[in-house]
């Protein structure tokens, strides 16, 4: 299997089962619902249904993110990969019944957040005015002193360093100065003048730049940051009873979680209704499902409710949704696919023609049998041991199957993390050990590895040509796809033996053979690639056009798999210079101990970014060299409605999977 065949899905039911239908198909996930488009039938407006459960629904979100930040959930590496909880239908119910006591709980956890926010901004204005005071601090009069009755005050601030001496020369007779405090920017002062002589002051002063206080507090500066002080200290132990507070509501947590997703059910069912059609005593639904699904959906539904449910078969023009469904061997790298594009309505999907070199690239680019072995072990664990999402099942299971395949050529090139065998019996055991390769060493002997490369490169790009092929053929135009595909066989066989040449020698009868069946193919590709044009220059050009494109785009492609070569050769020469550099020093105790050191660090570096590397590059050839050769690629995912939960998930539903 590849795409599951689609139908169309028509239900007619009573008006008073709608919702328990609705959330019937919403725990099975098989039917994509669509708009009803019929003038005649009546849509349902639920805007302000689902604008209340989404409302509800960031309330109790936004609790949980404050719980999660004050009373962080403590959570191993198990945790990382279980997957949701699973529920059953009953005790959803049941939880359900507390979701007003809940609420309550998450809007006092939001009240608490806001206290704690105000004090902290209450508390940053209050640092921020003791730091203003502190330079004022040595005043012992308030700091909105005006003066006496025979005399006037001015406190502020001149935007320099002076002296009381050098400031009192120029003021007026009758007027002292005092400097509060001081620095290189600015001078802090209390001048005191006589009545008479406050207005020729203040002149002075403001010629100066001399800037005066407004505070309006009747209290001493030291009296002041006093009570700014204990009032910091009160909104901090406001703040510290606010967190209390929600550290005592975080056991809540799993009640939230579970709100959190009955509502986004909630909110998603009513969204499936505004889709319905109704009439006084009937709702229509239509969609589409699975085939594989659709008897088995029938009969459970007309079992228990008033309904009648018809299937046919999708319109040429419909927009048909897809879902993927593969073999065991295929289904883990449908992720590759979906990230590349899902399959068009002409197109195949290309999965499980990918799947095959995807694991033999993979391992080829990575190489390393010790890796492998750590990427088996540890993919083998957390399959066998958690619980985990079907999405995380598959990723899991593709890199396993990538480390079988990097064990496989590993073994071939003799590299169990590097040459840690012949490192350790050279270095303590005193023995040399040879190539413990079963086929060759690529370090050694890279031209060949090169070849086995470009050979396998060869072949993939031929399956991408064989894939057109079929898909050319079964639309009847059988001369197209031979046309299509034979030319590109015979020039690249052709030139292969003779390419192989500049590095290897290559029987005379092969490079004869390969001459022969270029020529072939040169001909029959400039005598049929013009073949739709009308004129018979259109048909010669088109042909010589069609030639160039075949020998610059294969030639690009084919060279393209010497990162197969390139990636292969990084990790074995990097794990060789780790092995190298933990066996530097004479002492052989301290050699061992820096060995296991420099091992473990060293190689879980190079495993990690050569892990990456071949990740990448295996995707590229997938999408550049073979998708190109057949696949186009834009079609719709099948989009069913669900239960799209974070956290919670119905036992039921995994009769599906």
């Amino acid at each position: 299997m590849a795409k599951l065949k689609m139908k169309k899905i028509e239900l007619i039911a009573m008006l008073t089962d709608s919702k328990k239908i609705i959330e019937l198909l919403q725990r099975r996930g098989v039917v994509e619902i669509s708009q009803n488009t019929d003038e005649e039938l009546e849509n349902t407006n639920v805007t302000a249904v689902v604008g209340e459960f989404e409302k509800f629904r960031n309330t109790a979100a936004q609790a949980l993110e404050i719980i999660d930040t004050y009373a962080p959930e403590k959570a191993g590496l198990a945790d990382l990969f279980n997957g949701k909880t699973e529920v059953e239908k009953h005790e959803f119910g049941k939880e359900a019944m507390k979701m007003e006591k809940i609420m309550a709980a998450a809007n006092e956890i939001i009240k608490n957040q806001r206290t704690i926010n105000d004090a902290s901004s209450a508390i940053s204005q209050l640092e921020i005015k003791c730091d203003m005071l502190d330079r004022w601090l040595p005043l012992d009069v308030p700091l909105n002193f005006k003066g006496t009755s025979s005399t006037s005050a001015y406190i502020g601030t001149l935007p320099y360093q002076i002296t009381a001496e050098e400031l009192e020369e120029q003021l007026p007779e009758n007027c002292s100065a005092e400097v509060v405090s001081g620095s290189k920017e600015q001078t802090n002062l209390f001048i005191l003048c006589s009545k008479q002589s406050y207005d020729e002051a203040g002149d002075i002063l403001r010629k100066l730049t001399f800037v005066s206080l407004s505070e309006k507090d009747p209290k001493k500066p030291s009296e002041l940051y006093d009570s700014y002080k204990q009032n910091i200290k009160s909104h901090e132990d406001e703040m510290e009873k606010a967190r209390e507070n929600i550290e005592k509501l975080a056991e809540n947590r799993k009640q939230l979680q579970f709100v959190v997703d009955y509502l986004q059910m909630r909110k998603e069912k009513y969204d499936a209704l505004s889709g319905l059609g109704f009439t006084e005593t009937t709702f229509i639904l239509t969609g589409y499902i699975p085939e594989k699904y659709s008897e088995q959906l029938k009969k459970e539904i007309e079992d228990k409710y008033t309904a009648s449910i018809t299937f046919t078969d999708p319109d040429e023009d419909d927009d048909v949704p897809v879902l993927l469904e593969n073999s065991k061997f295929s289904s883990p790298v449908e992720g590759i696919t979906k990230m590349y594009a899902m399959p068009a309505k002409g197109d195949v999907d290309p999965t499980p023609v990918m799947s095959f070199f995807y694991y033999l690239f993979f391992g080829m680019m990575l190489s390393d049998a010790g890796y492998g072995l750590l990427m088996i072990i540890g993919t083998t664990l957390a399959l066998k041991k958690f619980k985990l999402e079907t999405s995380m099942k598959k990723t899991l299971t593709m890199f396993r199957n990538c480390g079988i395949s990097t064990v496989f050529w590993g073994a071939l090139f003799g590299s169990w993390f590097g040459d840690i065998v012949q490192v350790v019996a050279r270095q303590f055991f005193g023995k040399e050990i040879g190539s413990i390769a079963i086929w060759f060493e690529p370090l050694t002997d890279p031209v060949k590895l090169l070849l086995v490369s470009f050979g396998l490169g060869i072949l993939h790009l031929f399956l991408g040509v064989a894939v057109a092929f079929k898909m050319t053929w079964d639309t009847g135009k059988k001369l197209d796809a031979i046309f299509d595909a034979l030319p590109i066989y015979l020039i690249v066989l052709g030139v292969a033996p003779i390419g192989a040449g500049m590095f290897i020698s290559v029987p005379s009868v092969l490079k004869t053979t390969g001459i022969y069946m270029l020529i072939a193919g040169v001909a029959i590709l400039v005598l049929t690639a013009g073949r739709t044009s009308k004129s018979v220059f259109g048909k010669f050009f088109g042909g010589l056009y069609a030639l160039y494109n075949t020998a610059t785009g294969y030639l690009g492609d084919i060279l393209s798999y010497s990162r197969l070569l390139a990636l292969g050769l990084a990790t074995g020469s990097i794990a060789s210079v780790i092995n190298l550099i933990g066996t530097m020093p004479e002492n052989k105790i301290i050699k061992l101990i820096l060995l296991i050191i420099v091992f473990i660090v060293g190689h879980t570096a190079n495993l990690a970014i050569n892990l990456l590397g071949a990740y990448v590059h295996t995707d590229r050839l997938q999408f550049v060299e073979l998708f190109s050769k057949f696949y186009t690629g834009g079609g719709r995912e099948f989009a069913p409605l669900t239960v799209n939960t974070k956290y919670i998930k119905f036992k039921e539903e995994n009769q599906n999977d």
